[in-house]
């Protein structure tokens, strides 16, 4: 019997979103930062680690969607590291990763519980918030610049030495790659796949559960990092069997996007619970096996029905993950329609 047809995602997903050309092979080439540094048309994205500076102005209705707080090569201050991000028709981008505290002194840090009001504005209208909290509240352009300086900037924070030799390594490839002159070895930034999943029971109810480091009321799908040699549809049934107990039988692959906190690639998939001995899937509710959490990981794991996931968001019981996240997209895509983010 063929199995359920997967749910589709909406597209596109918050960080997959972008609108300049990379310049792949253009940034490659020896004085292209350079030049690019030298042109005051060139716009200068500021990060730290998960961090970006933002403008969030006033608008008819109060306070406008965020944006990049974009500045000219001239701005730069202090101790940094500078990575080609690539052009469109207005000119090139690039990314500044240095300290945003020393860089704006007098711009606040916008809580992880929303985006900035206008008493969080410093002067000027500049605020530094997480990619993580306003990735979805960018337009594309602004999203796809600051996903790749974040990617950037996080993987040079950790691979700042040759792991042959332990010298110390520079830039090259506008940023993309660094290089050991004591050896000659070239690093290249890392992404590390990990899977995330919708786990189905077939009788039309989603598994959601609580990982030991979030807060009490959030609830999400499962996700786990693929180990070497690994397959990703062997990692979603090996990551469910360990977390909460549960054989998973068919795996669907169902999108993609990248997490840069730290190095994340985020492979989603839907996935059903096995059926019983002889048939391909559960089709009566009677034999659904409950989870079991694990109690290292996983603390909290439930099955929920479309009507029992809309009482317990409506009285606060549940709280889904961010707006940023394929994680939401996923419950989303099972759900049928937009659901309040956590």
């Amino acid at each position: 019997m063929p199995g359920p047809r997967p749910p589709a995602l909406p597209e596109p997903l918050a960080l997959n979103r972008a609108s300049i050309d990379r310049a792949g092979i253009e940034r490659t080439a020896p004085g292209t930062l350079e030049a690019a540094l030298a042109d005051p048309a060139t716009r200068v994205l500021l990060v730290d680690g998960a961090r970006v500076a933002i403008l969030r102005e006033p608008d008819g209705d109060g306070v406008g969607a965020p944006r990049l707080a974009l500045v000219g090569p001239a701005a730069r201050r202090g101790e940094g590291e500078t990575f080609y991000l690539g052009r469109d028709d207005a000119g090139a981008y690039v990314a500044w990763s240095c300290d945003l505290d020393e860089a704006l002194p007098d711009a606040p840090t916008v809580s992880p519980a929303g985006p900035p009001g206008t008493r969080d504005r410093a002067p000027g209208g500049v605020t530094i918030a997480s990619l993580r909290d306003v990735g979805h509240l960018l337009d594309d352009r602004d999203t796809g610049l600051a996903t790749a300086a974040v990617a950037l900037s996080q993987w040079r924070r950790t691979h700042r030495h040759c792991p042959r030799c332990g010298a110390r390594t520079r830039l090259v490839e506008g940023g993309w790659a660094a290089r050991c002159d004591v050896d000659g070895h070239v690093v290249y930034p890392r992404t590390d796949p990990a899977v995330i999943m919708a786990v189905h029971d077939g009788t039309g109810r989603i598994l959601l559960a609580r990982s030991v480091a979030w807060p009490e009321r959030r609830r999400s799908v499962l996700a786990g990092f693929v180990e070497a040699g690994e397959a990703p549809e062997a990692a979603v049934r090996r990551e469910v069997a360990e977390e909460v107990g549960l054989e998973i039988g068919r795996v669907a692959y169902a999108g993609a996007q990248p997490w840069p906190f730290p190095a994340s690639l985020m492979l989603g998939f839907h996935a059903w619970v096995a059926g019983p001995p002889g048939d391909e899937r559960v089709v009566d509710r009677a034999d659904v096996p409950d989870p079991a959490p694990d109690g290292i990981e996983i603390t909290h794991a439930d099955w929920f029905t479309r009507e029992e996931l809309a009482a317990e968001l409506a009285d606060g019981s549940v709280r889904l993950p961010m707006r940023t996240s394929i994680a939401l997209a996923l419950v989303e895509s099972w759900y049928g329609r937009e659901l309040p983010a956590g």
